[in-house]
């Protein structure tokens, strides 16, 4: 038997006062008395024979050994949290997976396949977050994680191995009046027009003109934007010339609200990857997930060229 474990209800109230400072708060979140919470932070500190908060004129603070505590606590019942959701979640054979994904690439090239998996594999239970660097898989709940990046930044993540899915192409795309009826641009030209700037590849466009062999002075100059869906939706309202990996702009090539305005393409040595922790353990679940990836990176790869 184990006998030195608390109740959950006691690490449950203790938990919720240290994030909200407050047991007020921290009833309120739980649908409890003021005086349940501190009956429960109470007997909590006499099991464990220390004090966890101190009170002030604004509510409560941790002490020292309070917040190691909390520090070492509020995971473990967030996993908790996560195993009973999983384990109501699943409603098959299938399995589920936690997945950590650089946004744009979720949202504009993994989440519009997802129907077919959902055909193919109709108990797996997927869960995304999103994440753009990398991070130790033992801190967190993640199977594997979708990582845009070149193969140092990917050899350099520990205790992962890395499975390339696609190469990255990337272009110059704008509003279809930039082109003023002309079928495209020369780099020259681009360089005169605005330049929409990703907040994450600074140097990008320099890249680019310098792989062209142009002159452009305004190469860093302009508005720039976190993240690709923003500066493909700018680009799409006409505020300049995006450049940006022509996998995550389908759509709007589709429907027209963004064209090529140069087929060059940038040389890039950056890729797109599932990435998973080094175990011994394997998981059927995931190796059928990474083979359906790599078919659909596969069918991805001959659009692109074709």
């Amino acid at each position: 038997m184990r006998r030195k474990i608390p109740s959950l209800q006691a690490l449950a109230c203790f938990e919720a006062a240290a994030r909200q400072q407050s047991y007020t708060r921290a009833a309120q979140e739980l649908a409890l008395t003021q005086g349940a919470v501190s009956r429960q932070i109470t007997a909590l500190e006499d099991f464990l024979g220390i004090a966890l908060f101190r009170r002030t004129r604004h509510g409560v603070l941790l002490t020292e050994r309070g917040a190691d505590y909390f520090a070492q606590v509020a995971p473990r019942l967030q996993a908790l949290e996560q195993d009973t959701l999983d384990a109501m979640s699943a409603q098959g054979p299938g399995g589920t997976l936690h997945l950590a994904a650089v946004p744009t690439f979720a949202t504009r090239w993994l989440i519009p396949r997802l129907p077919e998996l959902k055909q193919l594999q109709p108990d797996l239970s997927l869960h995304i977050e999103t994440s753009t660097r990398p991070f130790m898989f033992a801190d967190t709940v993640f199977d594997a994680a979708l990582f845009a990046g070149t193969p140092e930044q990917v050899s350099q993540w520990a205790g992962t191995h890395a499975h390339k899915l696609m190469a990255e192409q990337v272009v110059p795309v704008c509003s279809p009046h930039f082109l003023a009826g002309q079928s495209s641009l020369t780099p020259a030209a681009i360089a005169a027009l605005p330049l929409l700037q990703q907040s994450t590849r600074t140097e990008a466009w320099r890249r680019w003109f310098d792989a062209m062999g142009v002159s452009a002075p305004l190469a860093l100059s302009g508005p720039r934007f976190e993240l690709f869906s923003m500066t493909a939706a700018a680009a799409a309202h006409g505020l300049g010339v995006a450049l940006v990996p022509r996998l995550l702009i389908e759509p709007e090539l589709a429907r027209g609200e963004l064209v090529v305005a140069c087929e060059q393409v940038l040389p890039s040595e950056r890729a797109y990857y599932l990435v998973r922790p080094q175990t011994p353990e394997e998981r059927p679940v995931m190796n059928r997930f990474l083979d359906w990836l790599q078919l659909a990176a596969s069918a991805g790869r001959v659009t692109d060229t074709g």
